[in-house]
């Protein structure tokens, strides 16, 4: 594995780098400064993606026909490490990420044709539909619903943890077509026009008093069947296909290092526990550099993953070897950062940040007034927004059984 860029490819650093810094206004800087989720405010997040649209480079990962760069793995790399060091909000996964990688596998050319383009510009924005209150990480258990009538599915039962549902105008879901023995059988991915009669969406308050998430309920909700994506009874293959995109790839390393190192200097100017500073504390100092080094063992085994991938390989256990070791460390941060921010972080002022979505029952004060600075604000939101990293994308629990087989053959 060569830990070094060519020229090509420093070359290409430069390029980004070069429009990162004149495409990034001052307000989408702030944006993504102040996330207090993996989720940046929504109206900064479709600003990006139209600046990054126009460019060309909103779905950099999709086939060059339907919008994507003709783009190696290692300028991949570089585009979401350089993007997340200069403070770019995230974009909505849901959409250009998961499902259409999903329509291109799977979709008609009447499905291409018309969500691909209308993804890109923003026109349609996805939420998704999997999780229900009794089908969470045993999403095979799903049961809602979805009785065949003509032309037509008839969809009836709810959706839990739907992330941006309230913005969205489509949502793709797993439907139940039919029960057999196989419970993984008779499941069928479609996608729902999110203004078809019967929908209500439920905000749900979030510990940090965010409603980015919501319950959604269908009552005989009629979906086209034309709006099935692959075959009826057979969905369960186009989530499996999707949950690839939703767990792996990507560049977390860079961030979790700026994390590191913001604390590290915020440290400097908190008081410690003995009269002193924060970044003198021996116990506050051993807890951030194992966070440094953790970060770094990251970013290695990153670059082992696109090397194997390079190479025609298949990353395999990896992919959950990552997935536990990013979310488990980012988790680690929050606490440090929530620690640093000291009794200032006590204070609850989502004014003060960019959350993901609205607040609930929070009045600002009047002359928009914060203690403390800006990442002190945040670091109680993050923390709590924080703790479900390790669940979402299949929980880490599951990531080590499936090391456990696939690694060491238990």
């Amino acid at each position: 594995m060569d830990l070094q860029w060519t020229q090509e490819e420093l070359d290409f650093q430069t390029e980004v780098r070069e429009f990162l810094e004149q495409k990034l206004t001052p307000e989408l800087r702030r944006a993504g400064r102040l996330m207090t989720s993996v989720y940046a405010d929504h109206e900064a997040s479709m600003a990006w993606q139209a600046i990054l649209h126009e460019r060309g480079w909103a779905a950099p990962a999709w086939p060059v026909e339907y919008g994507g760069c003709d783009w190696t793995l290692t300028q991949h790399y570089i585009f979401t490490r350089e993007s997340t060091l200069a403070g770019a909000p995230s974009l909505s996964p849901m959409g250009i990420r998961m499902v259409a990688h999903a329509i291109i596998r799977y979709g008609t050319k009447a499905q291409k044709d018309f969500f691909l383009p209308r993804i890109l510009t923003g026109e349609v924005f996805f939420c998704q539909g999997y999780s229900e209150p009794e089908a969470g990480s045993d999403l095979a258990n799903l049961s809602m619903s979805a009785v065949s009538d003509g032309d037509h599915l008839v969809c009836t039962g709810s959706k839990i943890w739907t992330t941006h549902a309230a913005e969205a105008n489509w949502i793709f879901a797993l439907v139940r077509t039919s029960r057999t023995q196989k419970k993984q059988q008779g499941i069928t991915f479609v996608l729902i026009d999110m203004t078809s009669p019967g929908i209500t969406i439920r905000p749900l308050v979030m510990t940090s008093g965010e409603q980015i998430q919501t319950q959604i309920f269908f009552d005989e909700v009629r979906v086209p069947k034309a709006n099935v994506l692959g075959e009826i009874d057979d969905g369960w293959t186009v989530a499996k296909y999707l949950l690839e995109f939703e767990r792996g790839g990507g560049a977390v390393a860079p961030g979790l290092q700026v994390a590191a190192e913001e604390i590290g200097e915020a440290a400097k100017n908190q008081p410690g526990p003995n009269g002193g500073r924060l970044s003198d504390d021996p116990a506050f100092v051993r807890k951030l550099a194992d966070a440094r080094i953790r970060a770094e063992v990251l970013e290695i085994l990153e670059y082992r993953v696109l090397a194997a991938v390079a190479q025609g390989r298949n990353p395999g256990a990896a992919s959950s070897m990552l997935k536990i070791l990013s979310t488990e460390l980012s988790q680690a941060l929050t606490e440090l950062a929530l620690e640093a921010a000291g009794p200032w972080g006590r204070a609850y002022q989502p004014h003060a940040t960019a959350p993901g979505g609205p607040i609930a029952d929070f009045e600002p004060p009047a002359d928009g007034y914060a203690s403390g600075e800006p990442w002190q604000a945040v670091a109680p939101l993050r923390y709590f927004n924080d703790r479900a990293g390790s669940i979402y994308a299949g929980s880490n629990e599951i990531q080590r059984n499936i090391l456990a087989k696939a690694a060491l053959g238990l």
